[in-house]
């Protein structure tokens, strides 16, 4: 499974191909799933016409929701990242703990997942992988 990040669906909603044809194919292979602060940002982000049925789209993916688990998995992850003095958003933060703790890799386009790969936080995907 693969965590896509809002960059991702944005891309894809602006029809970049190289962004859209990689996420329909993962749609279609049923191995995306959605961070909850993902779903989030695409529902708050839409327009008053568009909400209706993108709400209904998503809701056929399965959504990574936070437990206790990932609230302690964020404070590690910060611990780790400060002490190599590397700073992140809480929302990359919480997708990344929400995809580590799910066994997905992260689809960004945002460059803090590269950094948070590079610190052995999580996996990361270009989308074919």
């Amino acid at each position: 499974m693969i965590a896509v990040d809002t960059s991702v669906w944005i891309a894809a909603f602006r029809g970049k191909r190289a962004t859209r044809l990689p996420l329909e194919h993962l749609l279609d292979a049923g191995e995306v799933a959605l961070p909850a602060p993902v779903r989030i940002e695409i529902l708050a982000g839409s327009s008053r016409a568009d909400l209706p049925r993108l709400r209904r789209s998503l809701a056929a993916l399965p959504v990574l929701y936070p437990t206790e688990s990932t609230w302690a998995r964020i404070d590690g992850f910060v611990d780790h990242a400060v002490a190599r003095s590397q700073r992140f958003g809480f929302a990359d933060l919480l997708i990344a703990a929400l995809a580590a703790e799910n066994d997905c890799a992260v689809w960004s386009l945002d460059a803090d997942f590269e950094r948070l790969h590079k610190l052995g936080l999580v996996r990361v995907s270009d989308g074919g992988s």
